[in-house]
């Protein structure tokens, strides 16, 4: 999952959210350098990271992605699981969403003291572009893909992949139905027995 649903998933927990969404700019024992709610949301991003990874729903979506990049299906997957979730009127309208992206934005700006070097150089693009709302749009997808294939080391075709996501949308978005509510769950789960919620 990205950073849509990493958000999503912190449950509008502001320090379980920071967390979440800086995790994977966080190596080792970097991680209790911050204040222990901190940690807790970067636990939850790897829990979340390990059971998309391993869900028999993730290895189907990654086999639509692997003949255009290999090994780094899963990234793609990850961007397509939010476009989903950003359309997904059961968890929110349309409205909801964006009211929920700029609540996003907010609680990062509040703890911008928290925000390791990378992420915070990357922050102002995230909300002066609004990447959290337009991951609703395929061209926030296309973008979102251009800007994986900038960072892979062995890529350098958006396109291919970016086919890949059309030419399959019907059944991308089938799967993305399949996967949510449990990895929703799973979050859930792992918040409450950690009596963050």
């Amino acid at each position: 999952m990205n950073y849509l649903a990493h958000a999503w998933l912190s449950f509008r927990q502001p320090s379980v959210l920071v967390g979440n969404m800086i995790s994977d700019f966080i190596k080792g024992r970097k991680q209790f350098d911050y204040p222990l709610p901190v940690q807790e949301g970067i636990r939850l991003h790897r829990a979340i990271d390990a059971y998309t990874d391993e869900h028999p729903v993730t290895r189907e979506a990654k086999q639509y992605f692997k003949p255009a990049v290999g090994l780094y299906a899963g990234a793609f997957v990850d961007i397509v699981y939010d476009h989903f979730l950003a359309l997904d009127t059961a968890e929110l309208s349309e409205t909801g969403w964006k009211l929920f992206s700029s609540e996003v934005y907010a609680m990062l700006s509040d703890s911008k003291q928290l925000l390791p070097h990378r992420f915070a150089t990357m922050f102002p693009y995230m909300h002066q572009q609004d990447w959290l709302f337009n991951y609703r749009y395929r061209q926030g997808i296309e973008n979102s893909f251009r800007g994986l294939v900038r960072r892979a080391q062995y890529l350098s075709d958006a396109a291919r992949p970016f086919d890949a996501f059309q030419e399959h949308y019907d059944a991308l978005k089938t799967l993305y139905g399949d996967f949510f509510p449990g990895v929703k769950n799973m979050a859930l789960t792992h918040l409450t027995e950690r009596a963050i919620l």
